[in-house]
């Protein structure tokens, strides 16, 4: 904080901008602070985890991944739906949600966004009418091209950060826990 004055008493950008020079009638330039680098913190032991270091790489992806398709406005789990749907026309909710670990009500508000987008219909089942098949629309295959476009730009992010054959190994290692 500058002078020591408090955050709350501090002009808001926007207030900054129309304070006048009274001699010139020009806005006077806000003061522009370098980010300052983070302090170095011991994690205590945190990085010989598996879990939290899975979870920074995820972390790291996730964002890399949402500012590769930020113009198509598609999240991964958004992305992994539209993928496993291309893959299974017909496939029930119930069984997208087990296959992809995603809670039943969480699905169907993934789902009625992608319906609302006109990506996903759903349709009676053919076995079970209390149940929906789940198809991609002519927009939906489209987008998803479109997307598995960005995703391997996104894959190639994640190989350059981590080297080819790393990322090899990481994915077979990982293969174990998507299997259930």
């Amino acid at each position: 904080m500058a002078s020591g004055t408090a955050r709350s008493e501090r002009p808001t950008t926007a207030a900054r901008r129309t304070l006048r020079d009274g001699a010139r009638g020009q806005p006077v330039p806000a003061r522009v602070s370098a980010p300052r680098a983070a302090p170095r913190v011991d994690l205590g032991g945190l990085t010989s985890h598996l879990g939290y270091l899975v979870r920074r790489a995820q972390l790291w992806i996730f964002q890399d991944f949402n500012r590769t398709l930020a113009a198509l406005d598609v999240r991964p789990a958004q992305y992994s739906v539209l993928t496993v749907i291309d893959a299974n026309p017909g496939l029930t909710q119930m069984t997208l949600a087990h296959a992809l670990g995603i809670e039943r009500a969480r699905l169907v508000h993934l789902l009625n966004g992608l319906e609302k987008r006109n990506l996903v219909r759903r349709s009676s089942s053919a076995s079970d009418r209390r149940s929906h098949a789940l198809h991609l629309t002519g927009d939906g295959r489209r987008m998803l091209a479109r997307v598995k476009t960005l995703a391997a730009e996104h894959e190639r992010h994640v190989t350059e950060r981590l080297g080819g054959q790393q990322r090899q190994d990481l994915l077979r290692l990982l293969a174990a826990f998507a299997s259930g």
